[in-house]
């Protein structure tokens, strides 16, 4: 994987879960297969609520487990196959070699919870989110990436 190569940063602050749920319904019919979605952001930011609403947002229905203990939860949409993965019970990134990424990015996208454990197997034309938390339900949410997700900071009120 490449190192990250940011085209645009930007950041603005969700003030509910309804706000993150508009921003999911952004993303969702954006994402293609080959996309990597890299969610970052301390236990409890919102990282599998932002993940959950990006696959409501695909049309996944039923329950929408965190994959905490799985590692990799898979799902078929009618636009893209996407591979919902939590690292952050790997120990090292060569760990992640063994959850088939590469076949999963060749038939879909992936959602990748806790990239930081292992930032040399996360493509550097990922979408990176981090977010923190800024109150009981506020988010400040920080998005980075290629040029074409963009838009997901212009009509948001940016963070100064």
């Amino acid at each position: 994987m490449a190192e990250k190569a940011s085209e645009f940063e930007g950041g603005f602050l969700v003030r509910s879960l309804a706000e993150t749920e508009d921003l999911a319904r952004r993303i969702a019919p954006q994402l293609r297969r080959g996309d990597t979605l890299a969610l970052k952001g301390e236990l409890g930011a919102g990282k599998t609520a932002l993940a959950r609403a990006i696959l409501r947002g695909l049309g996944v229905e039923g329950e929408v487990p965190s994959p905490s203990f799985t590692l990799v939860q898979e799902y078929t949409t009618r636009s893209v196959n996407i591979a919902h993965c939590d690292l952050y019970r790997i120990e090292q990134a060569s760990d992640v070699d063994e959850l088939g990424w590469e076949e999963a990015l060749e038939s879909g996208a992936l959602i990748v919870e806790w990239p930081e454990r292992a930032p040399s197997r996360i493509s550097g034309d990922a979408l990176w989110i981090e977010i923190a938390i800024a109150g009981e339900s506020a988010r400040h949410v920080n998005i980075s990436g290629p040029m074409r997700w963009a838009f997901l900071c212009e009509t948001v009120g940016a963070m100064q």
